[in-house]
This record gives structure tokens, sequence and C-alpha cells, in this order.
């Protein structure tokens, strides 16, 4: 069992700055309310719930909104908020005759040509330079902003929260169905938006220097277009002052939204403490550390995973349980151990969000069955 840290020492979640804050980008597909196949309504959608224009805005296709929640500092607020977005989309959808769905991917495959979003210089572009991979586009994901960290401190603290990553990955699966078959993995997204060259898992980074020279490498190489192509798993922001951790699936359940927060916020506090500890970061070979990453988007939580530090086969609920222990007493310090260790007992007690699609699916090998699961959990506030 990985050991990498001693969970019993209470660590503070705060900075020099204040405590550690946390906000949350939502990413849904809007869907026909009858059919439920994808439609290109974004734009009506967000004109009918437009008065909230910081937190609402178009994704990367017609077919997709996103929610960002205004900066929290406690789990309590950010389900409320998460909530309330939620509803205010789901609304203005209901209006145009759609559903919201909160998924990874559209299950099954577009029906006619790709609908990119108004920003169709950059879009053409991104087309021309990449094809077939702007496909991967209508894709959803969870973003978790932990905040107020300055560059240098940030890419200091994504080198220790680095080797949970895939961990954090099994724990939102949910992307187990594309293009109208089941992939054999439990998050097709992750391994789908690994594709692209500037996306995956970040580099070890030495120094800011060494990440702002990553970044330059990206552009400079054609791999993005711009900085808000730097699609890694886990970031420094290039518009806040936050570590941004973009690995996990989109699901529908609001809980499982508010503990990938809460586990974030965690590591990050336990990074803090270990940094000003002046405590020698883990040795993790970047080999064994993509392993443990397709590992988890094959498994998600129902098989194994690899234990990042050795390499070692383990159950992939273990893995999740030890996640929990090493941040249980930054948890306490910020209140939310309970809440996390409960909805963390559900995941590993009912299923993942992959889990639960697949039976869906099993009871009559019917797609639209997936779909209706989706839209219902989605709407379930």
């Amino acid at each position: 069992m990985i050991e990498p840290g001693n969970s019993t020492t209470s660590t503070s979640t705060t900075t020099g700055t204040g405590p550690l804050t946390v906000g949350v980008e939502e990413e849904f597909l809007l869907v026909d309310t009858r059919t439920l196949r994808v439609v290109p309504a974004a734009p009506l959608v967000l004109d009918t719930a437009a008065g909230l224009p910081h937190e609402l805005h178009p994704e990367g296709t017609r077919y997709q909104v996103e929610i960002s929640t205004p900066v929290a500092h406690s789990a309590v607020t950010l389900r409320a908020e998460l909530a309330a977005l939620r509803r205010t989309l789901a609304r203005a959808a209901r209006a145009h005759g759609c559903r919201l769905l909160a998924a990874p991917s559209p299950v099954v495959a577009l029906e006619g040509p790709l609908h990119l979003t108004d920003d169709e210089p950059r879009q053409r572009e991104q087309h021309r330079r990449f094809g077939a991979l702007t496909d991967t586009l209508v894709s959803c994901g969870r973003h978790v902003h932990i905040g107020t960290l300055d560059v240098d401190t940030a890419v200091a603290v994504s080198n220790r929260v680095r080797p949970w990553l895939p961990t954090l990955i099994a724990l939102a699966a949910n992307s187990p169905f594309w293009g109208g078959r089941d992939t054999g993995h439990a998050s097709w997204r992750a391994m789908a938006w690994a594709g692209w060259p500037s996306a995956g898992l970040p580099p070890h980074f030495t120094s800011t220097a060494h990440f702002r020279r990553s970044v330059q490498n990206l552009l400079g190489s054609g791999a993005a277009l711009d900085t808000k192509m730097v699609y890694w798993d886990l970031r420094p922001s290039g518009h806040w002052p936050t570590l941004e951790i973009r690995a996990p699936d989109m699901s529908p359940d609001i809980d499982t939204a508010v503990l990938q927060a809460e586990l974030a916020r965690a590591l990050v506090a336990k990074a803090l403490q270990e940094i000003s500890e002046h405590r020698p970061e883990p040795a993790i070979r970047d080999d064994v550390l993509r392993l443990a990453r397709w590992r988890a988007a094959h498994d998600g939580l129902e098989g194994f995973g690899l234990d990042p530090y050795t390499g070692a086969e383990l159950p992939a609920a273990g893995l999740a349980e030890a996640l929990l222990d090493h941040v249980a007493a930054d948890l306490a310090v910020a209140g939310d151990l309970d809440h996390a260790a409960k909805t963390m007992a559900g995941l590993l007690r009912d299923g993942s969000g992959a889990h639960r699609q697949r039976a869906a699916y099993a009871r009559r090998q019917d797609l639209n069955d997936v779909l209706r699961h989706l839209a219902d959990q989605t709407e379930n506030f």
C-alpha cells in the first residue's frame, strides 16, 4: 500500500494570503428532450440564462455549456452554488426543448457536421492543424481550481499533487461509452483527451522557469495554438492565481463534484505543509505514472490500479482509501472529512459513474437507457 506521507499530522488549509479557496468549472452537453441526442443549442440556452455572465459560458462546441462557481471558502457553499447554477441552466435548457447531460461524451455518435462555437477563426485553425482530434472537443470534464497561489507556489505544489492524478481519474470515471459502443475503459475521455499533444500528465517541473519553457515548447512546436490549449491534467491556471486540476470526468452527482474539490484542496494543503517543512518530493518515475494513469482510466474504481510510487498492482478501491488517509488531517481542518468519507464510501459501495452507466445498459442493451439515466441523474439537484 502506498505510504507517501504521515496522515496523522494536522495541517493547515491556509497560505500566506489566507485560507485556500476552491472553485469548480463543470461542462455539460445539451440533448434533445425527446431523442436525447446532442443538439447545437448552446447559444439559445445561454441567451435565455443571461444575467449570470461570469458564471455561464459557451464551451468548445455549440453542443456544450459551462458553469463556473464563484470562489468558495467552504464545501457547503460550493455545493449550494453548483446546485443553483445547474438549476438555472437546466431551466434555460428546458425552455428550448433540451436537457442537461452531465456526461463526458455524447454516448452515441454525432449526426452531421461538427458545430463549433462562434470563435470561428480560432476553431478553423484548430481543426486545420489537428484534424480528427477536434472530434474529441465534444467531451466534458470538471476543472477544480485551488487558490490563492502564485505561479512559483503552484508549480511546486503541482509536483506533489501529480502522483494522485490517476486516483482522481478513477474516482471520477464516467465515460465507458463513446460513439455508440463500450470502449472497454471506465474513462475513455481521459484516453481520448490525452491524444492532444498538449494534454495528459504534466511534466515534473524543476523550477518555474522550467514550467514556462515547457509551455513555450508547446507553442513553438505547434502542439498548441495558444496558452488556452495547455490541456495538461494539472496546471497553474493561465487566468487565475490557482492550481487547476483538469483530469476528472464530468459526472451527474453533485456530491462527487464536491468530493473532487475537497480532495484537491486537501492535496494542495498537504503539499504546502510539506514544502514549508522542506520535506523532499517523493521519487516518481514518469513511465510508472503514465501506466498508472492508463490503468485508472481503464479500470476505474471497479478493478485495479498501479501504485505510482512502486508500480505495484493494487485494488483501485484501496488506492482511493489511501488517498483519503493521506489527506484526512487536512480534510478535517477544512471541515470536509465527514462529507468526503461518506461520499467516497458511497462510490466504493455503489460503483463509479462508469459502472452505473454499464448497469443501466445491461438491463435492455439499449444506449437510450444510459442517456436517460444520465439526464435524470443530472437533474437530481
